[in-house]
């Protein structure tokens, strides 16, 4: 490593729905406040897939990837209570910790959470003379990322890579909906639906919470065996919004507590408010597309007392939870490794990102060499 910087193998997207590429880009050094982490693994999630489909928008050329984990490598200046060879797994919200929501325990709402700078001209990955941006600042899907301080979060070496890459987003959104957005109690009743990396998650913070009854629904069985292996009291195999109520109310006549949804699509939204009880809250988890509207009778809402809430990151503040959720991975407790379908390489991201689209993975991790 010089001054100058190294070279970085990573899958670059240069076009909406198009495959991205692997290629080398040039990664400058960590300059005042930034971090550089050797990655060792990176979840592939679903807001990934969204962002090269189209479906939110986003700069190009673009590196995707946010959940990541790996090795310290050099510091910038200014930098403090992080050193070089610290096992780290990073954030999407950079925040401050100082103003009054990072105060409150709200990190993932700071009005800084999402200022980093990765575009030009200070672009840490470039393309000759263009800048590549980082997805939500972090790029995983690269050998190699240079971020601010505030997005590295140090971590117990005893946790795999990449059980920690996927504490970084899918395991933080579930079980923070469930922890902090729902705050269910013991003996609550629940229902999530989508047994995806996030869905899953939710199900296994249900469980955590003590909930009585947690009920999974997907269309896949296999990811409904393993919802059950993982803390599910039923299952649902629920294709249409009628089948879904059918097989929730048969198990649940009065409708549930809460209600998460995980899937990020208008019809499991209503589905989700509509499996309700009195009193009941509706969780909406997953990312639907730009634009995506949804009807809701206001006086129906008022009369059972019900809320709908929407949840960002789960609430989650990276510093305080991510070891919260190593704690309780390492006490056998959060089982995140179960999560993991496939272990891949980067150049299999494309056929992960196909096998995710129709339903066949739960989560799938690049593991980089020296994992």
């Amino acid at each position: 490593m010089t001054t100058d910087g190294i070279t970085v193998r990573a899958l670059v997207l240069d076009a909406i729905d198009r495959p991205m590429r692997l290629e080398s880009l040039a990664m400058r050094p960590p300059r005042t406040g930034e971090v550089q982490v050797a990655l060792r693994a990176s979840g592939v999630c679903h807001s990934d897939l969204r962002t090269r489909s189209g479906d939110w928008g986003s700069e190009l050329p673009i590196v995707l990837g946010h959940e990541g984990a790996g090795v310290v490598e050099a510091l910038g200046e200014g930098v403090g209570g992080i050193s070089v060879g610290d096992h780290v797994v990073l954030a999407w919200v950079a925040s401050c910790g100082r103003c009054r929501r990072c105060a409150s325990g709200k990190a993932w709402a700071c009005p800084a959470g999402n200022d980093v700078p990765f575009h030009e001209p200070s672009a840490p990955l470039r393309r000759g003379d263009q800048g590549v941006a980082q997805f939500l600042g972090l790029g995983t899907f690269a050998e190699r990322v240079v971020v601010p301080q505030t997005a590295v979060v140090p971590i117990p070496r005893d946790v795999p890579f990449d059980v920690a890459a996927l504490i970084g987003c899918a395991v933080s959104t579930g079980t923070g909906a469930v922890f902090h957005n729902a705050r269910l109690r013991p003996g609550d009743s629940a229902v999530v639906l989508g047994c995806g990396g996030v869905g899953l998650s939710a199900v296994m913070g249900a469980r955590v919470a003590g909930a009585h009854t947690i009920i999974a629904v997907d269309v896949n069985p296999e990811k409904l065996d393993l919802a059950g292996e993982l803390g599910a009291t039923h299952r649902v195999l629920g294709s249409t919004p009628a089948e879904t109520a059918a097989g929730v109310r048969h198990i649940a006549p009065d409708g549930v507590d809460h209600a998460f949804e995980t899937v990020g699509h208008p019809s499991t939204m209503r589905t989700a408010i509509d499996l309700l009880g009195m009193a009941g809250s509706a969780v909406l988890v997953g990312m639907p597309a730009e634009g995506t509207t949804l009807t809701i009778d206001p006086l129906e809402l008022a009369a059972r007392g019900q809320r709908i809430i929407g949840s960002n990151y789960g609430g989650t503040s990276p510093a305080a939870d991510f070891a919260t959720l190593c704690k309780l991975y390492l006490a056998g407790r959060l089982p995140v490794d179960r999560l993991i379908s496939h272990r891949i390489g980067l150049d299999e991201v494309e056929q992960a990102f196909d096998e995710m689209a129709d339903g066949r993975r739960a989560r799938s991790v690049v593991v980089f060499d020296g994992a």
